[in-house]
């Protein structure tokens, strides 16, 4: 079995929603995690906070997110363990993250340790 991380690419909810919509979207998604967890394929996961995001481009340049010209960022992430990528892609096409027009989930097998030659 592999892992694979489900990577949520959306715009900052506290741009587009009230705190009661957060409120929904979050234990809609703390729903569907508790489904994955259910079927003990859930290996871990954290938001990522947009408030004090910083990139570190070429030569030391500091900026403040990600984000300034896009709508688009990395909001959060979730670990899976998955038989294939097929049904790692299933875990993420329940994902809440998805409701939102032009929203979506990335999928990407995690390598670890380097041992395959990889990384």
């Amino acid at each position: 079995m592999d892992e694979f991380m489900l990577i949520f690419r959306h715009e900052d909810g506290q741009k587009i929603a009230s705190p009661e919509q957060i409120q929904v979207w979050m234990k809609q998604t703390m729903d569907w995690i508790g489904g994955i967890a259910a079927q003990n394929k859930f290996s871990g996961g954290n938001g990522l906070p947009f408030e004090d995001a910083k990139v570190v481009w070429h030569n030391n340049v500091v900026t403040n997110g990600p984000f300034g010209e896009i709508k688009e960022t990395i909001g959060g992430y979730i670990m899976v363990k998955a038989d294939s990528v097929d049904e790692a892609v299933e875990f993420a096409k329940g994902c809440p993250v998805l409701q939102g027009d032009g929203n979506s989930v990335e999928v990407r097998k995690i390598v670890r340790g380097g041992t395959d030659g990889v990384h």
